[in-house]
């Protein structure tokens, strides 16, 4: 596994998922019961922006940056919330991940479960999060996880899985994963991240969700650039299982915005709707 994080960090993928996931935190909230928040792919949990713009070209051009530059009175309120919290972590000299974010947004009777494979990043993990009481942490395989913590003790939760996608047999260990998860906590809210660059792939993947027979999956996907794009990230997709309430309403008061945001040209697209 040779997938480090740090070179995409802020990037359009980074910015959306982050997005989503603050959509999904702040919708949680509205009851006061606890919940538990299960990261399967945590890496370090905050990225030294510098440190990798040294040594290559940073994909956070496409996304933070982007988001940075077009802020205004007509920004929408979450847009702001995200770059409030961005800015709290010392950005642009360091860019939180998931962890970082689900950290600052959960309250004190809520918990943490961070899974990291990696045995470096699960090393920087360990160093910049394990002082937390709230906050577990676990080197062990991502998809194996859902297995191993499902169901929470507070029997409410929020998964996020966004595996490097560096083999194929990672979209097959996806969907084994959600349904074991499923078995075990059928009311959990799972959201799955994916890349948009094999579009056989996605629709496999799509088409074996479809097949779970969950009738509450909401797909949303973001495209910056044209399919036929050189690059081999043209966009990203979310998939979210048993999406809170208001949690889709809320999205479409964001993404059209992050889209003409983020587009390249005007390339690409905004999706929300029913799997």
């Amino acid at each position: 596994m040779n997938y480090r994080h740090g070179y995409h960090a802020g990037s359009f993928a980074d910015v959306f998922k982050h997005l989503v996931l603050i959509e999904l935190i702040q919708c949680l909230k509205y009851k006061e019961k606890p919940f538990c928040y299960l990261d399967t792919h945590a890496g370090s949990g905050i990225y030294p922006m510098q440190e990798h713009l040294r040594k290559k070209p940073h994909e956070s051009s496409t996304g933070i940056a982007k988001i940075g530059n077009a802020l205004d009175t007509d920004t929408p309120q979450i847009i702001q919330e995200y770059m409030n919290i961005i800015q709290s972590y010392e950005y642009p000299q360091y860019y939180p991940g998931s962890p970082f974010i689900a950290k600052h947004l959960l309250r004190e009777n809520d918990r943490l479960i961070l899974i990291e494979l990696h045995p470096e990043e699960h090393n920087l993990l360990r160093r910049n999060l394990s002082f937390d009481p709230r906050i577990a942490i676990h080197h062990q395989n991502g998809f194996q996880s859902l297995k191993a913590y499902l169901p929470p003790k507070e029997k409410r939760g929020l998964i996020l899985m966004d595996p490097a996608f560096e083999q194929k047999e990672d979209w097959e260990q996806m969907i084994t994963a959600v349904k074991e998860g499923l078995k075990k906590f059928p009311m959990g809210v799972y959201a799955l991240w994916y890349p948009l660059k094999d579009e056989r792939a996605v629709k496999k993947f799509l088409n074996a969700l479809y097949a779970l027979n969950h009738q509450a999956i909401l797909e949303l996907d973001l495209s910056i650039y044209p399919k036929d794009s050189p690059l081999s990230l043209y966009g990203c997709g979310l998939c979210v299982i048993n999406a809170p309430w208001k949690f889709q309403e809320k999205c479409r008061t964001w993404l059209p915005w992050l889209w003409k945001t983020l587009s390249v040209s005007g390339a690409g697209r905004y999706y929300i709707g029913s799997l």
